[in-house]
């Protein structure tokens, strides 16, 4: 079973520190990454969540509209491109895209067929689930429209996915009815994905709304295979999910360094380069 969540921190921790210490400059940054996770967000959501006045954040968004990364609406923003995004189920990261390929092609080897498996959402769990194609018989759970739709239509395979509320930028299904559906699910491995891992911060995202949904995933799995290029090591996104030792094995591209891979290995982590 997937290893013992005592070190799990509060949903509300901030993995990089004190809110109220962020800059604006660096705020900014966050409140772009809240947006590409979330698709849109409420004024009054991120004054409490970044611990700054109403009116600080209505003029960050503002800037952010005038840098033409967003649109405001009346009391909140959504990302510029997420229209487009949904209508042609396009993920919003389309970074490090040779990376995350490779790491799907050896994450997708590590399944054998008739497994049951969780797929996360995201780029690096889409780059496995391409992979998993020429599989026979496989159960796939996951919360990603995008994967269901392209794992549905394989004979042999069947897929399912949890209720909830619709994410546009991650294509994905979340909330409490998500949580709920996991619970009573049990899988031979789940691929997670992450924003940030490091060995202080451990696993990080870039806002509370899908904690619980992963730690669901988590504990439904038997062996948990985080899927992330090496550009996410020492990188602290927004909320902290948990220590290390919520995972088995970390699968993920040559740019990791010896030093990395050594401290990672030293907390019980398998390192699988791809």
């Amino acid at each position: 079973m997937a290893r013992s969540s005592a070190r799990r921190s509060s949903a509300a921790e901030v993995a990089s520190g004190d809110r109220k210490a962020l800059l604006a400059e660096p705020r900014r940054l966050k409140i772009m990454e809240w947006l590409k996770e979330e698709g849109s967000a409420r004024v009054r959501d991120l004054s409490v969540a970044f611990e700054v006045s109403e009116a600080t954040i209505r003029q960050d968004l503002e800037r952010l509209e005038n840098e033409g990364h967003i649109v405001r609406e009346h009391g909140g923003a959504y990302l510029k491109t997420m229209p487009q995004q949904v209508q042609t189920l396009s993920l919003q990261h389309h970074d490090h895209m040779t990376e995350k390929a490779a790491i799907g092609r050896v994450a997708a080897g590590l399944v054998s067929d008739g497994e049951t498996l969780i797929l996360d959402a995201g780029s690096t769990t889409t780059a496995t689930a391409q992979n998993l194609i020429n599989h026979k018989n496989l159960t796939v759970i996951t919360n990603a429209l995008n994967i269901a739709l392209m794992l549905g239509s394989v004979p042999g395979f069947t897929v399912h996915m949890p209720g909830g509320q619709f994410k546009a930028p991650t294509l994905s299904l979340s909330g409490d009815k998500s949580v709920e559906y996991f619970r009573d699910i049990f899988a031979n491995k789940l691929f997670l994905a992450t924003a940030g891992v490091g060995i202080e911060a451990g696993l990080t995202y870039p806002s509370f709304a899908d904690l619980q949904l992963k730690e669901a995933m988590i504990r439904a799995a038997s062996h948990v295979y985080l899927v992330a290029d090496s550009s996410k090591i020492n990188r602290a996104s927004f909320t902290r999910l948990g220590a290390l030792d919520m995972i088995h094995s970390f699968v993920t591209d040559a740019g990791i360094s010896d030093k990395d891979a050594q401290a990672l290995e030293r907390h019980g982590i398998e390192i699988i380069i791809a």
